[in-house]
């Protein structure tokens, strides 16, 4: 007001008094025209505001136009004309620039945050300081801390005058303490336990966990979300004509505490008098009605309402009818308390695809893009085609980011173009670094592998790993398209010394080398099978305290074994990323075993089969089965398995809250022999990461896991199986995966070796 007040009184004295010569409004023609008091602006700037120039005719209105213009910049505090025989004067006042903002006591809030806040109302550095922006610096910073659920935040703002006319703008916030919610009462349900209301809110009173979650702290936000997480609930339920009433939010005095009232009201509750179909449907109504979860009889659920019209859609979708719209439209009768439903079928034109486009590949051929597609150039657009080809760009590990979309031909209604963008990923690596687990002790790891050598997809590479009980080096190659259609061919070639002492097994040293060659044959879109043929030297080396059971082993059939291994697997994967899946199953049987080529050859063979099972449920939150079973023996010649080819178990990636590869059978001094026979399984609830919700990279669950090994000359006792229960944490950190797992072990026995704290530093799953 005041402000308002100044540039009424400078306006008028200005017209009427600010020079005897244009108090009387003594109109003259303008010959110059002059600007004095500027610091920062430059007479340009000025005369551009100007709604006269030099040649017009100075008055009352013209004087009054010109300094409502210059004010309206907001450049300027004060502006006055004068008359200089027949130039125009004008002296102006510049408003301050402000030069630097500091913020100080803020904690909850960065100060980079706050800055851009201020910077969206227009109050940042290097900017000039007006009045009206700088009354609403407090208010957005209260909005700020309001979000936050601290309404006793306390802002004191300080301009200081600079030389130059300059300014520096300080903010102290005194932040308070968070208010917390004390009380949510629902009023009016009868139907429902307000408890199981409660239960589909993100907003709750303060719990043990309300540190981390902060679903203490009131927003009008969640709780907007919440009320309509509670429509749904009731409409999911056959209430249709549930409403809410009123919503009362009230804080106490001293702001620390936040009481939620929400009056609602039921209403009667519906069932499902009918289902119809309508509309131009393409496909048989049959086909159609396969897709519908709303049934005749059943409660009134708007979720399957929106099921069933993505159900539709996506079926429409997959046939080509890529801009499908399917309404469901209920009719309601009011008498009967029941609903029938009518979904209504829009096909629309069929839309076919011109042509498929890649961008971002920069390193990696077109073709290896190429060949991962499903949808093809010239047929009808299939939405579940289009979406498959991304998640296989996705699987390829080639590309950081990989995005699609569909967008119209121009010109025409029924064509599309399908755009794949990507952005590359470094495929080259040459690493040398460190790890640590506890039974390997530390662990060097130094390799070279480029997994899409020269754009093409193959793979190529050389693998050092050396640790206490463990020297390894392997060259290997593969081409995951040998063939046209997918079939890929590898090879590989290995060289390796054990120390098993080290690695908590039974006392002997082993020299290993060996080559091979594999082919992996794709049978449908998720099943596949895998052939190998592998050579492999191994020599024994016995000690002083090697057990009866190796020696008997060796004596009977050397200690250096020529072995041709023949390994067939069949793969069902439909997981949707194979390091972190969320969704998807997989099941794997492979089947080893040593043929007889030479007449010293090792004759025996291995059965393994491995399944994991994946759902996400809620939002962050998913489940997990996985289960192991192995089998092997010898035979022909061959009495038995061989020691070094036993099943182990134990440890970080078996059974957790146990020492690596100690449980099942022991030699005579004590130490784990292994079986020929392993049963493993476990289940797992991956639980949200406190503060780092958005970070892929970071995953912590609660787990439970079970096994045991056997042998063959012992009968299979389900009682031995050891059990274990905890928590667990993995990071793909740059520098190499970090595992911790802390594992209470349960049914244990005496002489087992438990381990409750575990964890693995760069090496790999």
């Amino acid at each position: 007001m005041q402000k308002t007040l100044r540039h009424f009184c400078c306006l008028f004295f200005l017209i009427c008094a600010a020079s005897p010569r244009l108090y009387a409004a003594e109109e003259f023609v303008i010959e110059d025209i002059r600007v004095e008091g500027l610091q920062r602006l430059t007479p340009g700037t000025v005369f551009n505001y100007l709604p006269m120039k030099v040649g017009d005719t100075f008055n009352d209105a013209r004087s009054a136009e010109a300094v409502r213009s210059l004010f309206k910049t907001g450049f300027f505090d004060d502006v006055r004309l004068e008359r200089d025989g027949n130039v125009l004067v004008f002296i102006i006042k510049e408003r301050p620039t402000i030069t630097s903002i500091t913020l100080t006591g803020n904690e909850d809030v960065r100060s980079e945050d706050l800055i851009d806040a201020l910077r969206q109302i227009g109050i940042a550095e290097g900017r000039i300081l007006n009045q009206a922006q700088l009354d609403k610096l407090e208010l957005e910073l209260r909005r700020q801390y309001f979000s936050l659920g601290k309404y006793a935040v306390r802002i004191k703002t300080t301009v200081a005058p600079l030389e130059d006319n300059r300014v520096s703008i300080t903010i102290d916030v005194s932040e308070g303490l968070t208010a917390k919610i004390r009380k949510i009462n629902i009023v009016g349900n009868e139907s429902f336990d307000e408890d199981d209301l409660l239960d589909v809110f993100q907003l709750s009173t303060p719990t043990m966990f309300s540190f981390f979650t902060k679903k203490d702290q009131y927003s009008r936000e969640k709780l907007g979300a919440d009320l309509e997480s509670l429509r749904s609930f009731y409409l999911d339920r056959g209430y249709i004509n549930m409403s809410i009433d009123s919503t009362q939010v009230s804080i106490t005095p001293d702001k620390k505490n936040i009481y939620i009232t929400i009056n609602i009201n039921e209403g009667d509750q519906y069932t499902i008098s009918g289902v119809k179909l309508a509309g131009e449907l393409i496909l048989p109504p049959e086909t159609l009605f396969d897709s519908i979860a709303v049934k005749k009889g059943e409660m009134f659920s708007r979720a399957n309402l929106t099921k069933t019209t993505e159900a539709i859609t996506e079926q429409l979708g997959q046939e080509g009818y890529a801009f499908a719209n399917v309404n469901a439209i209920p009719d309601i009768d009011k008498e009967s308390k029941t609903v029938s439903v009518t979904f209504f079928v829009d096909p629309g034109k069929r839309v076919y695809v011109r042509r498929i486009n890649f961008s971002g590949n920069t390193k990696t051929r077109d073709e290896v893009l190429r060949r991962e597609m499903r949808q093809a150039e010239g047929g009808w657009v299939s939405t579940q085609k289009v979406e498959r080809g991304k998640v296989r760009l996705q699987r390829l590990g080639y590309f950081t980011e990989v995005n699609v979309e569909t967008p119209a031909v121009p010109g025409t209604a029924d064509q599309v173009d399908v755009q794949y963008s990507v952005v590359e990923a470094p495929s080259g690596q040459f690493t040398i670094g460190l790890g640590y687990s506890q039974s390997a002790g530390i662990i060097f790891q130094g390799s070279i592998v480029q997994d899409n050598f020269l754009g093409t997809g193959k793979r190529m590479g050389i693998a050092l790993n050396t640790s206490d009980f463990n020297r390894r080096l392997a060259l290997t190659y593969n081409n995951p398209y040998w063939t046209i259609h997918g079939v890929s061919r590898g090879f590989n070639i290995s060289y390796s010394e054990t120390q098993a002492t080290d690695a908590n097994l039974t006392a002997f040293d082993s020299t290993t080398y060996g080559a091979g060659i594999k082919f992996g044959i794709p049978l449908t879109e998720f099943n596949s099978f895998l052939t190998a043929f592998e050579y492999e030297n191994t020599k024994i080396d016995l000690q002083a305290t090697t057990a009866q059971q190796v020696q008997d082993f060796v004596a009977e059939n050397g200690n250096t074994y020529d072995i041709f291994k023949l390994t067939n697997s069949f793969t069902y994967d439909s997981r949707n990323s194979a390091i972190f899946p969320d969704k998807g199953v997989l099941h794997s049987i492979e089947a080893e075993v040593s043929l007889p080529v030479l007449s010293d050859s090792l004759e025996f063979y291995k059965v393994n089969y491995r399944a994991q099972w994946y759902h996400g449920f809620l939002e962050d939150y998913i489940f997990s089965l996985r289960g192991n079973v192995g089998y092997g023996d010898g035979y022909a010649d061959t009495s038995e398995l061989p020691f070094f080819e036993n099943f182990y178990a134990g440890g970080p990636r078996s059974v957790r809250g146990y020492e690596d590869n100690t449980l099942g059978p022991l030699d005579e001094f004590g130490r784990p022999l292994g079986g020929n026979f392993r049963l493993t399984g476990g289940t797992e609830l991956v639980l949200p990461v406190p503060f780092f919700k958005d970070i892929k990279s970071v995953r912590i669950s609660a787990f439970a896991d079970a096994g045991n090994v056997y042998t063959s000359d012992e009968d299979i006792d389900l009682g031995e199986i050891r059990y274990s229960a905890g928590l667990s944490g993995i990071w793909v950190s740059p520098f190499g995966i970090v595992s911790i797992s802390y594992a209470v072990p349960i049914a244990d026995q005496p002489g087992d070796r438990t381990q409750p704290f575990q964890f693995t530093f760069g090496s790999t799953f």
